[in-house]
């Protein structure tokens, strides 16, 4: 394949995933690339449930990256720039493969209708938290990031019946308590962003530069 696959996936993070974009820069050059590789993915795996109109073929394509990513895990991944990008992010850093197995399979049941809150925070975590510590073990950092994730999955992102604005406020209060080592800023700082969601579905690229720029300074969100 033609080309660098991290620039791909960076194109695509940036394109896509501005949030995550951003922060992405604060990491060290090393590992900022397989940070995008990992954020290409989570947006591959976010587009599944946009294209696919029908449940079965939704199903095919989670299966697909499933086995993507085992075949770049082994060194021979498919003719795709994401595939090509976590052969070589699998190749330095043992990332745990239940976290990819959560990751997608959180997706896959995002689909479905909630029936509680501890559903909601289940999914949140799944999804979000699953790509986060992924970005922390590439970091080389460990923390605990289940309220940032969930924090962040839910502010400004209603779900019928539920006070999901609610949810994040307590979560990302939680969160802040939470002393975060120096490496693994890059990966927690979109949760910094949760109080601009919260008052806002659109927050200006300026906030959210002043939101990661705080959170670079203090060590904490």
């Amino acid at each position: 394949m033609a080309g660098d696959p991290f620039t791909a996936c960076e194109e695509t993070v940036r394109k896509h995933d501005p949030d995550r974009y951003f922060a992405a820069l604060f990491a060290p050059e090393q590992q900022r690339r397989h940070l995008f590789g990992l954020y290409a993915l989570y947006y591959e795996l976010a587009h599944v449930l946009t294209a696919a109109r029908q449940p079965m073929i939704a199903d095919i394509r989670f299966a697909w990256w499933r086995e993507t990513i085992e075949g770049a895990r082994a060194g021979k991944p498919r003719e795709h720039v994401v595939a090509q990008a976590l052969a070589e992010t699998l190749a330095e850093h043992p990332l745990s493969q239940a976290l990819f197995d959560t990751l997608i399979e959180g997706w896959a049941l995002s689909r479905e209708p909630f029936a509680t809150t501890a559903e909601i925070e289940a999914n949140a975590d799944a999804r979000v938290g699953s790509l986060m510590r992924l970005a922390a073990s590439v970091l080389g950092a460990e923390v605990e990031l289940r309220d940032a994730a969930i924090a962040y999955a839910l502010a400004g992102r209603h779900e019928e019946s539920f006070d999901t604005d609610a949810l994040a406020r307590t979560h990302y209060e939680a969160a802040r308590k939470i002393k975060l080592p120096k490496a693994v800023l890059p990966a927690v700082m979109p949760a910094s962003l949760v109080p601009l969601y919260l008052k806002r579905p659109d927050p200006s690229l300026w906030r959210k530069q002043i939101a990661y720029l705080g959170v670079a300074f203090c060590g904490h969100l």
